[in-house]
Parts: C-alpha cells; structure tokens; sequence
C-alpha cells in the first residue's frame, strides 16, 4: 500500500481529535455559567480568549520558526499535550471568569502548534493534490470544533466535567497518533535558522497576498458564525415560540457539515481550479449574511435549520482552499512560517468580529446584527478579484 494513502488518515484523525480542544469550553456553556456565575456576554469572551491565545502562539511560532527549523510532528506532539491540560485546567473547583478566560487562552496558545502544523504536515507529503488534502484535513477541524456540541448532547447522564475530559483525552491521543505514526514528510525543507523576517517577507508575492487577503475576508465570518450558531437557534425559537429545536445536536450539525463541504470543495477544486471555488464559496456566505434576517422573520423553523446548514456548509469550504493557495506561493523552507502567520493574523481578525457581534447584540435586538459579517468576505472577495493572474492549482 502506498504510505502516502496511510499518512493523511492519519494525520486527519489526529487533527479532529486534537482540535475538539477549541470549542470545548462552547459546548458546555451553559453548565459553565451556572456552575461559576457567568454573565451572557461570556460566550464571546471565552471565544475570544481561545483565539487571543491562538493568535499569540502563532506570532510566536512564526517568528522563532519553530514548525520550519523542529521536527512538526514532535511540535505536534507536545502542543497537544500541554493544551489538554490547560483544558482541564477548567474543571477545578475554584475557577472564577478571570482564571477560566487564562485556561482558554492557554489552550489556544498551544493550538497554534497543532491546527497550523497540521497543515505543514500535510503539505510535507503532498505536493499534488494539496487542496484535496487539505480539505480532509480542515473537514477534521471543523467536525473536531462540532464534537463538543455532540458529546454534551449525548452525555445528558454525565457531568460536563466529563466533556472537558474526553476532549482532553482525544487531544493526547491525537498527538500520540501524530508523533508515533507520521515522521517527517519527504517535501520537508527543514531551516535550520530563525527567519525573523520572514512572515513579512512572503507578503511580497502578489499572488500570496491575494490568498492571504481572501482568507483573512474569510475568517471575519467563520469563527462569528461558529460561536453565535446556539445563539440564533436560541433567537429563533423566541421569536417564534413554536419552533422547539435540539440546540445541541443542531449546533453540531450546522457545524460540523461543514467538514464534508471542505472535502467536496477539494475535490471540486481539482476540475475547475483552486482559486474558482474558493470565491464562489465566499460569495455564497457572503450572500448568507445578507438575508440572515429575512430568514430569521420567516416562519418556518426547518426552513431556517437547512439555512444554518447550507451556511455552515459554505462558510467553511474555502478555507483549505486559501490555506493551498497560501502554501503554494510561500517558499519550501518557510512553508511552515507562512502558513503560521496567515492563521495569526486572521485569528486576529475573528477577535474582532466575535467581540463586535457580542457587543452588536448588547445594543439591539435587531437580527440585522449578523449582516456585519458580510464585510470580510466582500473584502475578501475585492482581493480575489483584483488579481487577475489566477493561481495554478495542482
């Protein structure tokens, strides 16, 4: 059997189990609010601190070259295990916001060696058909993100401790599988140097910067709509006191749906070009964002849940797509670093949308609130289309 066929299994596995990390603490909100006396605003605030952590790992990463210059799948490893403690770190009794937020940030922190690397990985053992890759590989993200939504729902006989638990557990088996199983690919280049300069460096290249612009567009959404999903299923079933859904297992499947359309648009991408699917992905949610109100004052609850889904669906799907685009104009050596540094800054840029979209709906009922986020993938979709050489796909 080809290895390659052995190693992106792998390596899938091992990114959706490790990144159940990342919502983990979304997915038992509720017991946490009740549990420590949270106020409503601390959805998006315990979001915010996993990405604030994110972004500070990633800038750290980056500028010490540590997925270039070290072994990705030791790194991996490592970042695996320190964030399934800090995520522990959430059960303890004495917890108050304060040392919840510093739990969650510090998962973050070490996420940033983990969903990024996962993606240097890959791009170590596939140069052709990257983008399919990819897409398998962001698709376990995605459903990783989901799990915590599904095992609340499936553990109504457990505590919620035992959610954070599993979901650190999955975390250090994750990273077991990745360091045991997949040594370093035969595309890696390792640097054996710290490039300082070097995630300023790549934004030299015109195409880069396209990639790199349409994701950062991307990402103004995606993580907004991932934390607020409960919230508008909440919305909806007041609005409309008929519709009574299952908030958890709907949160997992309008998210984690998401997952196959990354895979799809993979294997789409490899007949009409890379480039192709990702602005028609993003000018699809672009367009959700829009009539998100006009789907709200409808009356049909199962109208608004396919809505959600086919949202989830597109919002994700050009995300490995850029994540392709941004490792095919970064040069071998610093692959590593310039994958890093477009997930730093468009992490960066999810702080911003989540908190804004908190405090939008602090000001006002309106379900208007959710248009904001239509503003990145117009920007996004601004930067595709002014680069007029499209990117060759492999």
């Amino acid at each position: 059997m080809n290895p390659s066929k052995i190693i992106l299994p792998i390596i899938v596995l091992s990114q959706f189990c490790c990144t159940s990390l990342w919502f983990a603490g979304n997915g038992v909100m509720g017991d946490l609010v009740a549990t420590f006396g949270l106020n409503e605003s601390a959805v998006g605030h315990l979001t915010s601190a996993v990405q604030f952590g994110f972004i500070v790992g990633t800038l750290v990463f980056a500028i010490l070259s540590i997925a270039d210059r070290f072994s990705p799948s030791k790194v991996f490893f490592w970042c695996a295990v320190l964030g399934a403690l800090f995520n522990l770190g959430v059960i303890w009794e004495g917890n108050g916001l304060a040392s919840i937020l510093s739990f969650r940030f510090f998962t973050g922190f070490f996420l940033a060696g983990i969903y990024p690397v996962g993606m240097k990985i890959a791009a170590d053992y596939y140069e052709k058909g990257l983008g399919k890759s990819l897409g398998y590989l962001v698709g376990a993200l995605v459903v990783g993100t989901a799990f915590p939504h599904l095992l609340k729902e499936m553990t109504h006989t457990l505590s919620w401790k035992t959610v954070l638990m599993a979901t650190s557990f999955l975390a250090v088996l994750g990273g077991a599988l990745m360091v045991g199983l997949v040594p370093d690919g035969p595309f890696r280049k390792p640097s054996q140097k710290i490039h300082l300069s070097a995630f300023l460096k790549v934004f030299q290249n015109g195409n880069f910067r396209s990639a790199a612009f349409g994701y950062f567009g991307h990402m103004w959404e995606l993580y907004a709509f991932w934390a607020f999903v409960p919230i508008m299923l909440q919305t909806y079933e007041l609005i409309h006191p008929a519709a009574t859904f299952n908030i958890p297992l709907l949160s997992f499947l309008v998210i984690g749906i998401g997952g196959l359309a990354c895979v799809l648009g993979g294997y789409v991408s490899q007949m009409v070009g890379t480039k192709r699917v990702a602005f028609m992905a993003l000018l699809l949610s672009c367009v959700c964002c829009l009539i998100s109100p006009i789907l709200f004052a409808q009356e049909s609850g199962g109208l608004f849940v396919a809505f959600l889904i086919f949202w989830g669906m597109v919002v994700i799907a050009d995300s490995p797509l850029f994540s392709t685009l941004v490792a095919q104009n970064a040069s071998p050596e610093i692959k590593g670093t310039a994958l890093t540094i477009v997930n730093c800054i468009g992490f960066a840029i999810t702080i911003v949308s989540i908190q804004l979209l908190n405090e939008m709906r602090i000001w006002t009922s309106s379900n208007t609130v959710y248009m904001i986020l239509a503003v990145g993938p117009m920007l996004g979709l601004i930067a595709l289309a002014s680069k007029n050489k499209a990117t060759k796909t492999t």
